[in-house]
């Protein structure tokens, strides 16, 4: 089916004949007539089969038919808001005329501030950065008619419920909602049921990979993947994706590759918004030929030139694989993927097998059994441990036969003596500590003594400088009296001068200096 026969606006038919989009795929041709009808519909399709087209075509009609209807995607990751944007930008007839935003975390929320204001047609939003804005009450989703949820498993089944339910609530009961994604399991089908109203159900893939996508499994050893990684790069030309557990072991594989000369960057949950727009435009440009990345890569990045993908590390969630390996033979190319599987690693890697249909790819399982898989066997394993050893009898040493001095009596008597020598130790080091104490009290006592001797000093001092001042005081009253103040200073002085006052400096008289004396008897 050709879309010129969907009846479509001729502005948005010369669009899409300018990116390619000449024919349908299977879920735009069964997606779009449903969605033109009006009909909530629950699609699931391989991932690179079109499904951004299936839903944003119908959509874009809908509203250049209706100019006071509105629409808006739900993505659960930001690189996914990107890449709808991105197509949707593509398809739109003008710009200035038909407004559109995203709404994505990580981003100035000033700008975003901006572009609401310009009354966008369409709104192109993660939940929380949405939830953001409606609590500001700087977005209006009230006129909203048309609701796509994409990637909707991973929105339910990864902790996006509550804020669906919180959306909801904003949104008017009367809409056509879509959900679309790759993987759809009964717990997932149950709780999409809960948003949609008479759904449509498209199962076009039982959650299973693209047919073109040749896959392969290498069994290595955890401390031979990096140089397997080195040999498989070496082996392939093209552009490669390289998908690893966590941040850590991404940012170490990346530095790792660029030291061999390999043009490589990363993406990861830990980067900013402008760190993965550059890692994301350098790859799709060419400029980057390895990138390596974790899970949040897997449902957004859509570049049709990815030959090879490299599970360096299996994911965590087996659905995770289709959408790691679909990241390549998109849009009816070919591509490769590649999985690094460890000794025990494969009863999860056979399960993935089995549940995706993946041919000649099963794994012998009783190399990779984990430790404690047995559960019926008790004791010690045979093999490697031996038999249980008994230590009753005499134990044999590298130096030969048993000697007589590590007897019983020999070896008790060498722990006296031991024994003896440590107390004697510790009580030499009391004795010692006790002396170092009473010589230590010594000389505070010693130091006290002087202390106080040296206060006596100083009083005595004092008590015979007041003494001097007072008889000072009483001349100069009696020279104001007369001449029976000149014999009664003589007397004084003279007194003063012959009597033996003892001090406090070892018992010595104190003398007057003969100069002062001197000095009194010619002022009298």
């Amino acid at each position: 089916m050709l879309f010129r026969d969907l009846n479509l606006p001729e502005s948005l038919t010369e669009a899409l004949d300018k990116i390619g989009f000449i024919e349908a795929t299977d879920i735009q041709k069964k997606a779009i007539p449903l969605i033109l009808e009006g009909r909530d519909i629950m699609a699931c399709a391989e991932t690179g089969s079109g499904k951004t087209g299936a839903y944003l075509i119908p959509m874009v009609k809908a509203l250049i038919e209706d100019p006071k209807s509105q629409g808006m995607v739900l993505a659960p990751t930001r690189e996914l808001a990107q890449q709808i944007s991105d197509f949707l930008k593509s398809i739109v007839p003008d710009e200035r005329k038909f407004h559109t935003t995203r709404l994505v975390g990580g981003m100035d929320i000033r700008k975003q501030f901006k572009s609401l204001q310009r009354k966008p047609r369409i709104i192109v939003a993660t939940p929380g950065r949405l939830i953001d804005h409606l609590k500001r009450n700087t977005v209006q989703i009230h006129k909203v008619n048309h609701l796509v949820l994409d990637e909707g498993d991973r929105m339910i089944d990864m902790g996006f419920a509550p804020q669906l339910k919180q959306i909801l609530q904003f949104l008017p009961e009367e809409r056509q909602t879509s959900f679309f994604t790759a993987t759809l399991d009964e717990k997932v089908k149950e709780l999409a049921k809960k948003y949609l109203v008479n759904p449509a159900t498209l199962m076009l893939s039982q959650s299973r990979p693209v047919s073109k996508i040749k896959q392969s499994v290498i069994q290595v050893e955890f401390k031979d993947k990096d140089e397997c990684i080195l040999h498989e790069l070496n082996q392939r030309q093209g552009s490669v994706i390289v998908f690893v557990k966590t941040k850590y072991r991404t940012d170490r594989l990346k530095k790792y590759l660029a030291e061999y000369g390999f043009e490589v960057d990363l993406i990861h949950g830990g980067r900013t918004q402008g760190q993965r727009n550059r890692a994301i435009n350098g790859f799709k440009s060419g400029k980057t030929r390895v990138l390596c990345a974790t899970d949040v890569a897997a449902r957004g990045i859509d570049v049709p030139q990815v030959e090879h993908v490299i599970n360096f590390d299996l994911p965590m969630q087996d659905e995770d694989y289709v959408h790691r390996v679909g990241r390549t033979a998109r849009n009816g190319a070919e591509g490769e993927a590649v999985s690094f599987v460890m000794p025990d690693e494969h009863r999860d890697w056979n399960r993935i097998v089995k549940k995706y249909d993946i041919p000649n790819a099963l794994l012998e399982e009783s190399r990779g059994k984990r430790s404690g898989a047995s559960k019926d066997k008790k004791g010690p394993k045979k093999g490697s441990f031996g038999k249980k050893k008994s230590f009753s009898g005499e134990k044999k040493s590298s130096f030969g036969k048993k000697k007589k001095s590590f007897s019983k009596k020999n070896r008790f008597a060498d722990e006296d003596k031991e024994f003896s020598f440590r107390s004697d130790r510790s009580s030499g080091k009391k004795k010692s500590s006790s002396k170092k104490k009473r010589f230590a009290d010594e000389r505070d006592s010693s130091l006290r003594g002087e202390r106080t001797e040296g206060r006596k000093k100083r009083f005595s001092d004092d008590d015979r400088g007041s003494s001097f001042r007072s008889d000072r005081s009483e001349g100069k009253k009696k020279k104001s009296f007369g001449k029976k103040k000149k014999s009664s200073s003589k007397g004084k002085a003279k007194s003063f001068s012959n009597g033996k006052k003892k001090s406090s400096f070892g018992g010595k008289p104190f003398k007057k200096k003969s100069k002062k004396s001197g000095y009194r008897q010619a002022r009298a």
